[in-house]
C-alpha cells in the first residue's frame, strides 16, 4: 500500500467523509464525550465523598461507643 495506491486514497476519503460528512457530527461527538467526562468526574467526587462520610461516621460511632463504655467502667470500679 503505497502513497499513490487506490486503497490509500479510499481510506483517506472514508475518513474525511466520516469526520466531515454531516453538519454537527464532530460537535455532537465532542459534546457526548464532554458529558461522559463530566459524569465520570462527578461519580469520582461522589465516591470520594461517600468514603469520607463513611470514615467520619465510623470514627464518630467509635467515639460514641467508647464514651458510652467509659461510665460503665467507672461504675464497675466504684462498686
Amino acid at each position: 500500500m503505497g502513497f499513490g495506491s487506490i486503497w490509500h486514497w479510499l481510506v483517506v476519503l472514508l475518513v474525511v467523509v466520516v469526520l466531515f460528512g454531516g453538519s454537527g457530527k464532530i460537535s455532537s461527538l465532542m459534546g457526548d464525550f464532554g458529558k461522559g467526562l463530566r459524569n465520570f468526574k462527578k461519580s469520582i467526587k461522589d465516591e470520594d465523598g461517600d468514603q469520607a462520610s463513611e470514615g467520619e461516621s465510623s470514627k464518630s460511632l467509635n467515639s460514641e461507643q467508647s464514651a458510652a463504655a467509659q461510665p460503665k467502667a467507672d461504675e464497675a470500679q466504684k462498686s
